[in-house]
């Protein structure tokens, strides 16, 4: 009989499915977080086994905290992330794990995204003369280039807000619709086994 080995130290057993595995292969460990110095006043709190299931409460609060920690703060994301888990109880690994959501890779892309949101929520701000004035004074020269500039960065600044606060509450929903749907297929496929257990005894009788 084999005896399952663990995906990665201080996080348990290998799991049966796909995307635990994901989870626990990307995700830091209880062991290097007690290590971050950043931690160590809360460190016996981040190791709270509590903080570190899977449950219906925790997974969507983890999620929500990580797209916000990954989108309203540029730097320290994974620490943030931990700091907002510990009072809300949501899970600490996998809001950690949900902050690389925002990384160097996809950057350009959430950057037009966020500049594309950023347009679309100031446009219903604009006044016409104040856009018209605008235009007119930066129109040539280097003011052209500074008010591009500077259109485009505050675009950029408010998309990524509307997305601090946008992206958790889709990701809440979306975790919490998935974990339901991912324990009702497990338990009926418990019960399914515990039917044809029972099937088999009976005509065995």
């Amino acid at each position: 009989m084999s005896v399952p080995t663990p995906s990665k130290p201080g996080l348990g057993f290998r799991s049966k499915t796909w995307a635990m595995d994901v989870i626990r292969k990307n995700t830091p460990t209880r062991e290097e977080m007690a290590k971050n110095r950043f931690l160590a006043p809360v460190a016996h709190r981040v190791l709270s086994p509590e903080l570190w299931r899977f449950t219906r409460r925790s997974v969507p609060r983890g999620v929500a905290l990580g797209l916000f920690a990954a989108f309203i703060f540029p730097l320290g994301q994974i620490l943030i992330s931990t700091f907002l888990a510990l009072p809300a109880r949501a899970n600490v690994p996998l809001a950690a794990l949900v902050t690389f959501v925002t990384n160097p890779f996809t950057l350009p892309f959430w950057l037009v995204i966020a500049n594309r949101t950023g347009d679309f929520v100031l446009s219903f701000g604009a006044s016409a003369p104040v856009v018209a004035v605008n235009a007119k004074v930066a129109s040539t020269g280097m003011w052209a280039w500074f008010a591009d500039a500077y259109a485009v960065a505050g675009a950029t600044l408010v998309g990524y807000l509307v997305l601090s606060f946008v992206a958790p509450v889709i990701g809440y929903v979306l975790s919490g619709w998935v974990w339901r749907a991912v324990v009702s297929r497990k338990r009926a496929r418990r019960l399914k086994a515990m039917e044809g257990r029972l099937d088999h005894r009976l005509g065995a009788q």
